[in-house]
């Protein structure tokens, strides 16, 4: 195995959402991350997608005798553990923090949940919706006099449950290195969405952010900040905040209308922007792209995810890699001396029987919980 968390085990819960992609990016770094795949019928977790890629698998249905042993025994011997349940799940099974921190003092307990452990609604089911509606970056979403929209599940889910989980998770891995005592992560996705929204909590109070969506800078509001639609149908970006960069824009665009000298007046924000959607539709995309792509301008085009692999730059940087005949997201971040790597997608419990030997089960001690159900 290759990158910077080469040595280090993670055993994972399987489960749905954030956990498993955090579990990526570990593996993807080099950890060796055994996912824990269960035999429940219809469970929604391991079906083979690109976020189960580089794990070692073990199926086991932790409710039989025996399986719970298992996992201890796995985490006997790992630095960190991830799970993803509603709070009291893993202690109804026997392996909450308790009795795995008293076998393995040093064991990082990573758990994921939307609410987080305590509060009022913990035990309430939600999804990313849900929990980023509790911390006002989704009020901020969409377009002015429609509700707001639904994001894809990157702010909450990615972004305040992964991310989060992983920066706690290696937090704690590197405080037990210089103490030798594990702890618990409580990664919830609304602390950490609310986190992300930092910013804009501060430009609230400073009296920068209007309350309302499409009314502000970043929101869709200001004219020199948002998408467009061109003459194909097809869509362009135009992110020229500082003006040297709406200088360019402007001269590069020809646009000589002495309105767009108004760049901060909110005021006029609506009329600019109808004046530069007008323009904007007078040109295919790819004209657009060949006058404005590599300037000042602060300028993309709006791809698609079939044609994000495509573009020169995403391919010139090795921005996706094909693992199995299937386009992968490449690794991140880069690492200059330790790089990580993706690793195949495994079939559930394809490892079962090698991560039991490993732990020492002998083939009878194999065959007796197979008889039992209790692994695939």
């Amino acid at each position: 195995m290759a990158g910077p968390l080469n040595g280090f085990t993670v055993v994972e819960m399987a489960g749905i959402g954030p956990s498993p992609f955090c579990a990526m990016m570990l593996a993807d770094m080099g950890a060796d991350v055994i996912r824990i795949d269960r035999l429940t019928p219809g469970f929604l977790g391991g079906g083979g997608t690109i976020i189960d890629r580089g794990r070692r698998t073990i199926a086991l249905d932790i409710k039989k005798p025996g399986a719970a042993d298992v996992v201890l025994r796995l985490l006997d011997k790992a630095d960190a553990l991830l799970e993803g349940f509603r709070p009291g799940v893993m202690e109804r099974l026997g392996l909450g923090p308790e009795a795995c921190l008293a076998r393995n003092p040093r064991l990082v307990y990573g758990r994921m949940t939307g609410w987080g452990q305590d509060g009022p609604l913990a035990q309430a089911a939600g999804h990313d919706l849900n929990y980023i509606a509790l911390t006002g970056a989704l009020h901020a979403m969409g377009l002015a006099g429609h509700p707001p929209a639904p994001p894809l599940h990157l702010v909450g889910d990615m972004g305040g449950g992964a991310m989060m989980l992983a920066f706690g998770v290696l937090c704690g891995l590197l405080e037990a290195g210089r103490t030798g005592k594990g702890q618990v992560v409580d990664a919830a996705i609304c602390d950490g969405a609310s986190l992300l929204a930092s910013a804009y909590h501060g430009k609230l109070r400073s009296g920068d952010w209007i309350n309302r969506r499409q009314s502000n800078m970043l929101d869709g509001g200001a004219h020199f900040y948002g998408c467009y639609t061109c003459a194909d149908g097809r869509y362009v970006s135009i992110g020229a905040i500082e003006p040297q960069f709406y200088r360019q824009l402007l001269e590069l665009c020809g646009i000589e209308d002495p309105d767009f000298e108004r760049q901060w007046d909110r005021a006029q924000w609506p009329l600019l922007r109808g004046k530069l959607e007008r323009l904007i539709a007078s040109r295919t995309r790819d004209q657009w792209c060949a006058l404005l792509e590599g300037t000042d301008a602060c300028f993309a085009p709006v791809l698609d995810f079939e044609e994000a692999p495509r573009h020169p730059h995403n391919q010139a940087r090795g921005g996706f890699i094909e693992t199995g005949g299937v386009v992968h997201p490449a690794p991140a971040p880069r690492f200059s001396r330790t790089p990580g790597q993706a690793r195949p997608v495994p079939a559930p419990g394809e490892h079962t029987e090698t991560l039991l030997a490993e732990l020492g089960f002998a083939d009878a001690d194999i065959r007796a919980l197979r008889e039992r159900g209790a692994i695939a």
